[in-house]
């Protein structure tokens, strides 16, 4: 019997999980609300926003829809898995109490310190007055963030008074990031390569899935503001697989213990962003849902079938011990509008797209993606295209991915040129 699928969001991530669902032997109709231009060539568009979640619900419902997948953070935080589950439909996300992970970084701390997992340490704060007082005595450098959802912006990584005041006072005096940054978190500024580590949780089964690791800042070299997402890469050659278990043991069971131990059943993705410090890894923060761009370099590696493993955590059932993944490394590049990140710029006619596509080893996932009304694809957003490529070696597939990512133009694209860089010399220096 096939599963049509319902696939709720509309960025690269969503595109990348439209695309390994079709892959399945499995997969009947395919949806995506409201998904991109991009997307409306791999499934069809549903005009549904992912904040309507009686309309999504109902949707669902109407159609039959076999799996309905979660791809952004606010409608899981807003309860959308509660509200699907309520009418007995097959949901893959976690419960509003699971997603409150990532919809307060107060609570994931307070996790945390119960699990004993190792953190960096914090103070959380709602008037800046205390927290500017605090911020004397502990000194710099040190992490501001807000404490709820910022679309990935929220965190400034402050090395000097003076930047983390203006981070305090956007969050506290200035609202930028709305009731999110209501609580402030002052953090403890950890040193060391950072990782994403993503697991498959169906209640008591936990599947990580590979490593990856992405870049936040908008310039080469790690310089610049912090953006959603520039660029990504999977594995991580520094993560052994010792250290792996270790991290996914630390990171994520333990999490699952704590929140089963406090009657909360999580089903869907738990994220933890990891550091590896010289006094072993910690974890930075929590995610309830498939990271942007990690999904883009995870999904053309995986050789298990997506929707199989899908089906099996959003119905509580065992998960397989291990995914099957190819043997050479994946590397995404974002390509990013004019402006981006403080703004964007929208209507800028896209060329190449189908030339890099048509590269071996490439695919490319559309973000921030529309159609004009002379059918032409242009840009709509920040962040507007991933280019993945798989290779046999990380020189090969970021040669593969930045070929692409030549034969694409638009005005004021921008993207960062070191995707990779320092995977592919740790890999040219072991062989």
């Amino acid at each position: 019997m096939r599963t049509d699928v319902l696939v709720v969001g509309g960025g690269g991530r969503e595109h990348a999980l439209v695309s390994g669902v079709k892959r399945s032997a499995g997969i009947g109709r395919v949806f995506c609300a409201p998904g991109n231009a991009g997307i409306g060539r791999d499934a069809t568009l549903v005009p549904i926003q992912a904040d309507d979640l009686k309309g999504l619900a109902d949707f669902a419902e109407r159609e039959d829809i076999g799996l309905t997948v979660v791809g952004p953070e606010a409608p899981l935080v807003a309860g959308i898995a509660d509200v699907f589950r309520g009418r007995g439909l097959t949901v893959f996300g976690p419960s509003c109490d699971g997603a409150l992970l990532e919809g307060s970084k107060a609570f994931a701390k307070e996790v945390m310190a119960c699990a004993g997992i190792p953190t960096a340490g914090a103070a959380a704060f709602t008037d800046y007055r205390s927290a500017r007082a605090y911020l004397e005595e502990s000194g710099a450098p040190v992490v501001v963030k807000a404490d709820g959802l910022a679309a990935g912006k929220g965190v400034t990584v402050a090395l000097t008074i003076d930047q983390a005041d203006a981070a305090l006072r956007e969050c506290l005096l200035d609202r930028r990031f709305g009731d999110a940054g209501r609580t402030v978190l002052l953090e403890e500024y950890l040193m060391g390569e950072e990782l994403s580590l993503l697991a498959i949780v169906s209640d008591d089964w936990v599947l990580p899935l590979a490593a990856a690791q992405d870049y936040k800042r908008i310039f080469d070299g790690d310089k610049g503001p912090n953006t959603g997402g520039m660029g990504c890469y999977s594995p991580v050659p520094s993560v052994r697989p010792h250290l792996y278990d270790e991290i996914a043991d630390l990171a994520i069971r333990r999490t699952i213990e704590e929140l089963t131990r406090r009657g909360t059943s999580f089903r869907g993705v738990l994220y933890a962003g990891v550091i590896l410090t010289q006094s072993g890894p910690k974890v930075l923060e929590f995610n309830c849902r498939f990271g942007d761009p990690e999904t883009q370099v995870l999904i053309p590696r995986l050789r298990s079938d997506l929707l199989e493993i899908l089906l099996a955590a959003a119905r509580g059932e065992e998960l397989p011990a291990a995914a099957e993944w190819m043997p050479g490394p994946c590397v995404g590049v974002v390509m990013a509008s004019g402006g981006y990140p403080a703004s964007s710029s929208s209507g800028d006619v896209i060329q190449g797209v189908e030339a890099a596509s048509a590269l071996e080893g490439v695919e490319v996932f559309h973000s921030g993606t529309a159609r004009n009304q002379e059918g032409e694809l242009v840009t709509a957003g920040g962040r507007v295209l991933t280019v993945s490529a798989v290779g046999a070696s990380f020189a090969e597939a970021r040669k593969r991915a930045y070929s692409g990512v030549g034969l694409i133009s638009f005005d004021g694209a921008q993207n960062r040129t070191d995707i990779g860089h320092r995977a592919q010399t740790a890999e040219e220096i072991r062989s």
